[in-house]
């Protein structure tokens, strides 16, 4: 490949397109800023096709570079995506919204907008793209970030990832070891879990939906782990546990009512679904996701946004699993619910 190759940039460059979205999300927190740098990526190849050079990097790893340099720029403005939980202390389920809205929140990632961008299907590992990682790497400085992501998600090698990041196999080798550290500090496992089916997957959902359906907010509890954890940026206001996440639901359905649609979703490579309440005035709507893991596993973080009122119409409880175990366990044990809401006329 050379630059004819490039100026072809439709048929050579497209089939990039969706890994290099997941890469950018991964590195930004963002879907909404993974999705301009993807653009930015592609015209800057555009402009510097006179400079690919097939035998020194292949196409994908030169478009690698020119997203990283992309993103690296991008967080030297945009810098690290906080959770509440990680800024303030618990809060009590009925407390008064507190607005933090001049932080940058993490968000979550649509699966739809990976399946549009890669209509080929390519072999992206969706639990690298779980909120609880993308939570973690919000500790890391933008290089560690570049480094663990590239060789411990993707699986460059330490001189092709050195190429990419524009530096040496030392200093890479070396803010790899530090982003290591740093990520089993904050309570991630970096190694593979056990994905259930996406048949199991969907059948954890769909109890959910029948419970959130009918408001059985003991049945929506007994699906949910000891730790679940609930945060609703742009609110500060999060809390912890299924008697703190049901004293919350109970609020919700007295006030919001109990005629809501529901549709199945997903996001981050997991299953979930959207529940849109029929109102006058305005839609609300609320994503959840979920995965069966044990019950010990220590809590996660996660991000969402909330609506306008004092109170919420809608909400995000979550507890991915930070520690190590198996998302396969043969006990049967409770799925951790992502439940992720926002008021206004439109969700993903």
């Amino acid at each position: 490949m050379g630059v004819t190759e490039v100026e072809g940039s439709d048929r050579s460059l497209e089939p990039f397109r969706s890994e290099l979205l997941a890469y950018c999300y991964r590195m930004l927190g963002s879907s909404h800023d993974a999705e301009d740098l993807v653009q930015d990526t592609y015209l800057r190849a555009w402009r510097a096709r006179e400079q690919y050079d097939a035998t020194r990097s292949s196409l994908r790893t030169w478009l690698y570079r020119i997203a990283t340099n992309a993103c690296l720029t991008a967080l030297e403005v945009r810098g690290r995506r906080p959770l509440p939980s990680g800024l303030v202390a618990a809060s009590e389920p009925l407390a008064p919204f507190v607005p933090g809205e001049n932080a940058a929140w993490l968000q979550p990632l649509p699966d739809s907008l990976l399946e549009a961008g890669d209509p080929a299907g390519a072999v992206i590992d969706r639990s690298s793209l779980r909120l609880a990682f993308a939570a973690a790497l919000q500790h890391l400085s933008a290089r560690q970030r570049g480094a663990l992501i590239l060789r411990d998600v993707l699986g460059f090698s330490a001189s092709e990832a050195a190429g990419i990041l524009g530096t040496t196999v030392v200093s890479v080798n070396s803010s790899l070891q530090r982003a290591r550290v740093r990520v089993k500090e904050v309570g991630v496992q970096q190694d593979r879990l056990s994905e259930p089916s996406a048949a199991e997957q969907r059948a954890w959902v769909e109890r959910y939906m029948k419970a959130f359906e009918n408001a059985d907010v003991e049945g929506l509890k007994q699906l949910l782990t000891e730790d679940v954890l609930m945060e609703m940026p742009p609110m500060l206001n999060w809390f912890a546990g299924p008697d703190n996440y049901g004293v919350f639901m109970e609020w919700v359905f007295e006030q919001a009512g109990r005629d809501w649609v529901l549709k199945a979703v997903a996001a981050n490579g997991q299953a979930g679904f959207a529940a849109y309440r029929r109102v006058e005035t305005h839609t609300s709507c609320t994503r959840s996701r979920s995965s069966p893991s044990p019950p010990r596993a220590s809590a996660g973080t996660r991000c969402s946004r909330t609506p306008r009122s004092s109170r919420p119409s809608a909400w995000r409880p979550d507890s991915t699993p930070r520690a190590s175990a198996s998302s396969s366990d043969a006990s049967g044990a409770a799925p951790r619910a992502f439940v992720e809401g926002c008021s206004g006329t439109s969700s993903w």
